[in-house]
Order: C-alpha cells, then structure tokens, then sequence
C-alpha cells in the first residue's frame, strides 16, 4: 500500500489545502492528513476542532483519513508506515524552505517528498490570510468551504 502524508496547521482549512489532499487522494492509495499539535502556537481553532472540521470536509474521500501529530514528521512517517509527504507549493518562496525541509527529512529517514503545484485557483490562499480577511469582515466566500466559512465566522464573533 502507497500510504502518503499531507502534514500542516490546517488553521483552518481551506479550498487550497483541500485541492491538495483531493489530489493526491487521486494518485495514493491513502492519504493521512496530520495536523500538526504545535504547543508553542496558539490555534483560532484547536486541534480537536481542525480535525473535526478536516473529517468533515473530506468525508466523500474514502481514502483520506485525519490524524494529528506532535514531534518530528518523519518520526510520525515511520511509526504509521508511510512512504512519502505531499506538500503544496504555491510560489517560489515555498520551494526554497519545503526543499530544506524535504533534504533534512530524507536525510533523517529517507521518507522522499512530493511536492505539487497548487492550483493556481488558490495559490494566493493561506490559512492566516483567510482568518485575517474573515476578522475584519471580508468576504471570504470561496476561499474555504461553506462549513468551515460558518465556524469561521461563530469563533470571530464570540
């Protein structure tokens, strides 16, 4: 089995990361999206939530499952068997940090990474750019899907 990770903060969520994991769902036989327990950050959502929201918006893909993880990726790899990570880039700024990162990880456990071309759809789209938008009131209307839009807009309220 060709068994791929899709890591990241997914905070939230959006049309961008899910072009991603759809993708990939396409190409793998399953994909794993890890959201990423970051103690030093503080989340609009927590992870329970992103993994919730995750589930949700991925249920009509049978071969995508969420997980979250904590530690090094590549130690996350190993323990779950799987044989490569997917990351999105959306410019060239990406590529000169997921490079290093893809070298220190191969080096480190030989797990190879994917990179993918984002859509160019989406390639303006980021999680932090999204919940800016949304807190002053911005239309966010096809930058994220309708669910994750609804609990955007009931976390920026309370």
């Amino acid at each position: 089995m060709h068994r791929v990770v899709c890591p990241g903060s997914y905070d939230p969520v959006t049309n961008g990361h899910l072009d991603i994991i759809s993708r990939a769902a396409r190409l793998h036989d399953e994909v794993i999206v890890a959201v990423l327990i970051n103690i030093e950050k503080k989340g609009l959502f927590t992870v329970d939530e992103r993994i919730d929201m995750l589930r949700r918006v991925t249920e009509d893909l049978p071969n995508v499952r969420v997980d979250k993880f904590h530690g090094l990726l590549v130690d996350y790899c190993r323990e779950h068997e799987v044989t490569a990570i997917v990351k999105g880039l959306r410019a060239v700024s990406d590529f000169d940090y997921e490079l290093q990162q893809a070298q220190l990880n191969y080096r480190m456990s030989g797990v190879e990474t994917l990179f993918m071309a984002t859509n160019p759809e989406h390639s303006f789209l980021s999680s932090s750019r999204v919940k800016e938008i949304a807190k002053y009131g911005g239309d966010v209307s096809g930058l994220a899907p309708d669910l994750i839009i609804e609990l955007l807009a009931q976390r920026l309220k309370s």
